[in-house]
C-alpha cells in the first residue's frame, strides 16, 4: 500500500493571493512613507509614482512568467526555465534575503505603532523583546502549517485595512493636501537634492516583495483565466489608490514635522488634523491596524521563505537537509528555524531605513532577472500555452518583445544602482549575501558531483523525516499525449530517473508516442501528415524536458496499435522497463463516446479505460501523475487550448492514403 507523504497542498484561490500582495504593501506604506518624506521632501510623491509605475510593470511581467510553468518557487522557476539553474539560484537566494529582511522589519515596525499605547513599547530592551516575541510566534504558526481559511481570515484583514488606509486617503486629500505640493514643492516642504530623491527611490521598493510570495504559491491556486486577469487589475487599483494617495498626502504633511514621525508615518499624518474627534481615534485605529497587518506581513514573509528554501533544497541548489520536512506538518522546520534566528539577530541595530534598504537590494535584483527572464522564454517557448499574455509587445527579431517587461528591467536596474551607490550598509550587507550564497551553491554542487547549470532534483519524499526506502528507477517508460501535461509526466519521470543516475552510469526514460489505429483500417495505414508533425514535436518536448535532470537519456518512439493500453504494457515488457508513469485519463460526465468526450462505461467511474487496463495488466509499476476531474485553471500553470483527446486516440489515420 502506498504511504501518501507530507506534501505542500493545492487548495488556494484568489482570496489567498490579494491578501500576501496587498498585505505586503499596506505594510510597507506603514513604514516607507516616513523613510521616502525624509529624504524627498516634497516629492516624496512622485517618487511613489514612478515606484507604482515599476509595480505596473512587474505585476503583468510576473504573471506571464509564472503562469508558463506549474511549479513552486516564484522567480526562480521562472529564470529556471528562462536561463538556467546558476541563475535560478541567484534569483532565489535574493528573494530569500528579501524574506528574513521583511520578517525582521515588520516586527520591528510593528513595535513603532505600539508605542502610541505605551512609549516604552518602542524604545530600548522592551522594544527588542517585543520584535522577538512577534517573530517567534510566526515562526511557530508557520512551523504549525495551516490550511486555506487562515489565507482567506487574512485576506479579511487585508482588506479592513485596506479601507482604512483609503479613509485616510479621502480625509487627507480634503483637509491636509496642499496642491502646491505638485507645481511648487518647495514653497510646501522644501526642495531634496537630486542625491536624496536616489537615496529615497529603493525604500519604495519593498512593497513588491509579496509579488513573488504569491507566485511562489503555484500548484496551489485554484483560479480560471477571466479569475486571473481581474486579480490582475484588482491588484494593481486596490495597490496603487492608496500606495499613491497616501504619498500625496504625506507630501503636505511629513516633512513639517522635522523627522518626528520617521519609523510610524501614519500615525503623522493623523496627528496633523486638527479636528480632535477625527485625529485621536484615527490615531488608535491605524496604530491597531498596522500591528495586525504588520504580524500578517511577517507570516506572509516566513511562508515564502519557507516554501523558497523548500523548492531550493528539492533542487538540489541548497542541502536537502535543509528542507526536511515535519513528519506530521508537512513543514520545512530547519528554514523556518534559521529564518527565526536570522531575523531576531537583525533586530538588535535596531535601524529602520538599514533594514528596509537591503529587503530593496534583493527584491531589485530578483526583478531585473525575472523582467529578462520573461522576454527570454518568449523566443524559447514562443509557441507555449500562456493562460496570461501581458499587452503591448512590439515584434522583435522573429519574435514579440514585452515592454511592460523591458520597463521592468530598466526601472529595477535603476534603483539596483541607487542601492548600490547611496547605501553603503545596505550595499555590503547584499553583495556579501549573494557571494556567500553563491559560493555555497557552486561548492555543494561540485562537491556532490553536479553540474551547476542543470537542473537536479530530490525527490519530495526524500525531505521527509518518515524516510522510506528511497523507490529509484533506472527505465522508465512515458506515453505522451501532445498536450501541457506531458511537461508533468517528463518532471516526475525525470525526478525518478535522476535519482537513480546518482549512482549508476546514467538513466533511460523512453518516451513514446501511441497511434490507435481502427480495426477498419490496416495496422500500417498511413496516418497523416498534421498527426505525424503533432506526435513529432511531441516526443521533441518530451525529450528536452527529460534531458534537463543530469545524467538522464531520453530515446523516443512511434507505436501503433489496435488499443493504447495494450501498446503500453506490450513495450514496457518488450523494453523491460522497471516503470510506467503514465497521465491517467479522466472519467468523463457526459455521454457521447470517447471521441466525443463522452464516459465509455458504466464502471469506468475513477479512471479511464487505458489507464485502468495499464494499471490491472503491467507487470512492473505503475505511476499515475493527473489533473482532478474538475479542471480549473492554475494561474501559474498551463491550460491546453483544446481537451486532450483520451490516451492512444489520434485525431485521426487516413484509408484513402497509401500506407507509410
Amino acid at each position: 500500500m502506498k504511504v501518501k507523504q507530507p506534501s505542500l497542498r493545492k487548495q488556494l484561490g484568489s482570496p489567498a493571493l490579494f491578501g500576501i500582495v496587498q498585505g505586503f504593501i499596506a505594510a510597507s506604506i506603514y513604514f516607507s512613507i516616513g523613510l521616502v518624506a525624509e529624504r524627498a521632501l516634497g516629492l516624496t510623491w512622485a517618487v511613489f509614482l514612478v515606484g507604482g509605475l515599476l509595480f505596473a510593470f512587474i505585476v503583468p511581467v510576473y504573471v506571464e512568467g509564472a503562469s508558463l510553468h506549474q511549479e513552486r518557487g516564484g522567480a526562480t522557476v521562472i529564470a529556471r526555465h528562462g536561463f538556467n539553474e546558476l541563475v535560478s539560484f541567484i534569483a532565489g537566494w535574493a528573494i530569500c534575503l528579501d524574506y528574513l529582511i521583511l520578517v525582521a522589519l515588520c516586527a520591528f515596525a510593528a513595535t513603532d505603532y505600539l508605542g502610541l499605547f505605551w512609549s516604552e513599547f518602542s524604545d530600548g530592551l522592551t522594544e527588542f523583546l517585543i520584535g522577538a516575541a512577534i517573530v517567534l510566534v510566526v515562526a511557530l504558526l508557520a512551523i504549525r502549517g495551516g490550511g486555506p481559511k487562515r489565507f482567506e481570515r487574512a485576506a479579511v484583514l487585508v482588506l479592513g485595512d485596506l479601507v482604512l488606509q483609503l479613509l485616510v486617503v479621502v480625509l487627507g486629500l480634503a483637509l491636509l493636501f496642499e496642491p502646491d505640493v505638485l507645481f511648487n514643492p518647495a514653497a510646501v516642504a522644501g526642495t531634496p537634492s537630486l542625491e536624496d530623491v536616489v537615496f529615497a527611490f529603493p525604500l519604495v521598493l519593498v512593497a513588491f516583495s509579496g509579488i513573488d510570495a504569491s507566485s511562489g504559491l503555484a500548484g496551489q491556486v485554484k483560479i480560471g483565466r477571466a479569475g486571473l486577469r481581474r486579480l490582475i487589475g484588482v491588484r494593481l487599483l486596490a495597490s496603487l489608490v492608496p500606495y499613491l494617495g497616501i504619498a500625496l498626502v504625506a507630501s503636505s504633511v511629513l516633512p513639517q514635522t522635522g523627522g518626528r514621525w520617521v519609523e510610524a508615518p501614519l500615525l503623522g499624518v493623523a496627528n496633523a488634523f486638527e479636528q480632535a474627534w477625527i485625529r485621536e481615534p484615527l490615531q488608535y485605529l491605524i496604530a491597531i491596524s498596522a500591528v495586525l497587518i504588520f504580524v500578517s506581513a511577517a507570516q506572509a514573509a516566513m511562508l515564502g521563505l519557507s516554501r523558497l528554501g523548500y523548492a531550493l533544497s528539492v533542487n538540489r541548489q541548497i542541502p536537502s537537509a535543509f528542507g526536511s520536512l515535519h513528519p506530521t506538518r508537512a513543514t520545512p522546520v530547519g528554514i523556518i528555524v534559521f529564518g527565526a534566528v536570522t531575523a531576531i539577530a537583525l533586530l538588535i541595530p535596531a535601524d529602520l531605513e538599514f533594514l528596509a534598504a537591503i529587503c530593496a537590494f534583493g527584491a531589485t535584483l530578483a526583478f531585473m532577472i525575472v523582467g529578462l527572464s520573461v522576454i527570454r522564454l518568449r523566443y524559447r517557448e514562443p509557441d507555449r500555452d500562456r493562460p496570461y499574455k501581458m499587452p503591448l509587445n512590439v515584434p522583435f527579431r522573429g519574435g514579440e518583445l514585452p515592454l511592460p517587461a523591458i520597463g521592468c528591467v530598466g526601472l529595477s536596474g535603476v534603483a539596483l544602482v541607487a542601492l548600490l551607490v547611496e547605501h553603503g550598509a545596505a550595499r555590503w550587507v547584499g553583495v556579501v549575501w549573494m557571494l556567500a550564497g553563491v559560493s555555497l551553491y557552486l561548492g555543494y554542487r561540485i562537491s556532490q558531483g553536479k553540474d551547476v547549470f542543470k537542473r537536479v532534483t530530490v525527490p519530495e519524499s526524500a525531505l521527509t523525516r518518515r524516510r522510506a526506502r528511497e523507490v529509484e528507477f533506472g527505465s522508465i517508460l512515458v506515453p505522451v499525449l501532445g498536450t501541457p501535461l506531458d511537461d508533468d509526466i517528463m518532471q516526475t519521470a525525470g525526478r525518478l530517473a535522476a535519482e537513480e543516475s546518482d549512482d549508476e552510469a546514467g538513466a533511460v526514460i523512453e518516451a513514446i508516442w501511441v497511434f490507435e489505429v481502427p480495426m477498419t483500417l490496416a495496422l500500417d495505414a498511413r496516418v497523416p501528415d498534421a498527426e505525424l508533425k503533432r506526435a513529432r514535436a511531441a516526443l521533441k518536448r518530451a525529450k528536452a524536458v527529460g534531458e534537463e535532470y543530469e545524467g538522464v537519456e531520453v530515446a523516443t518512439a512511434v507505436v501503433r496499435a489496435r488499443k493504447a493500453g495494450a501498446a503500453i504494457v506490450k513495450e514496457a515488457k518488450r523494453r523491460g522497463v522497471e516503470a510506467v508513469v503514465l497521465a491517467a485519463e479522466e472519467p468523463t460526465r457526459v455521454g457521447g463516446g470517447l471521441r466525443l468526450g463522452g464516459k465509455p462505461g458504466l464502471h469506468d467511474t475513477s479512471v479511464g479505460e487505458t489507464t485502468r487496463y495499464v494499471i490491472n495488466k503491467a507487470t512492473c509499476r505503475v505511476i499515475l501523475t493527473a489533473p482532478p476531474a474538475a479542471r480549473t485553471l492554475d494561474p501559474m500553470g498551463p491550460q491546453p487550448v483544446e481537451a486532450p483527446l483520451p490516451l492512444g486516440h489520434a485525431h485521426g489515420v487516413s484509408e484513402d492514403e497509401p500506407a507509410r
